[in-house]
């Protein structure tokens, strides 16, 4: 079966759009638990944890390396793609009521009632209540995303690889107050053995088949049919697609 026909198949011209029709925190779970993934060798929906370091309004204001709104749609992709999956997502902020703010909307919408580690110190891992929810979560690889690139998420970042993990960086989820501090923080992190990716090579990675057993169901082929339209750069093809070209499988029509 091609992915065209998988599409049709799933029938996700039936979109779900909203979080309340993301699937129950049960139901990925207890129908996948047992399920190995090929190519262990990259990230797989269950062989890592999230970690999204103070994404909030006061730090992303002064951030020069990225414009603003493509930073939040990055970090909106993360969380829509994390929930769908039920990747482990720690969410942490820095001085949340006194200074920079809640976390972002972006982020909120889908972990509304989620565990929000905040914090006084930079440093997240130096956090005893943040740092024991990342160790819960028994994952040895985390891929993080944070602000800013040369402070919170740097240093978070080189404890957790000092601590024995295996750490990722998201480096267009981040962004710091010049383009120089977060290119030379990316440089420090890396040559400390973190491996950088961006949102897209992540999305791609964990999604990688659609043929896959953990996307080959109605409920799971809709949402991500659904953040690929919302959310991606060439969603726009897919939607242009679904609604003017008729020969294409999820053919709406005009206006649908």
């Amino acid at each position: 079966m091609n992915f065209y026909e998988l599409l049709v198949n799933l029938k996700i011209n039936q979109l779900m759009s909203t979080t309340e029709n993301l699937i129950p925190s049960t139901n990925y779970q207890e129908r996948f638990k047992d399920f190995e993934y090929p190519s262990p060798e990259l990230l797989n929906p269950g062989n890592h944890s999230l970690i999204l370091i103070d994404h909030e309004g006061q730090m992303i204001f002064p951030v020069e390396s990225i414009p603003k709104l493509e930073l939040r749609n990055n970090v909106a992709i993360l969380a829509y793609y994390s929930k769908v999956y039920e990747i482990p997502t720690i969410l942490s902020t820095i001085a949340e009521k006194g200074f920079a703010g809640p976390i972002l909307t972006e982020i909120r919408q889908y972990y509304p009632d989620a565990p929000v580690y905040d914090r006084i110190s930079m440093n997240l891992w130096e956090d005893t209540n943040a740092r024991e929810a990342v160790i819960a979560t028994d994952k040895k690889r985390l891929v993080m995303a944070g602000l800013w690139t040369d402070v919170c998420l740097g240093f978070t970042v080189l404890s957790a690889l000092k601590a024995g993990y295996e750490v990722y960086i998201i480096t267009d989820a981040s962004g710091a107050t010049s383009v120089e501090a977060h290119q030379i923080a990316i440089q420090r992190m890396v040559q400390a053995g973190a491996i950088p990716m961006t949102t897209s090579t992540y999305i791609s990675e964990i999604l990688r088949d659609y043929g896959r057993a953990d996307n080959a169901t109605p409920d799971i082929g809709a949402l991500l049919h659904d953040g690929l339209v919302k959310y991606m750069n060439f969603g726009i093809g897919i939607d242009y697609a679904d609604h003017m070209v008729p020969a294409y499988p999820t053919y709406k029509g005009f206006n649908k």
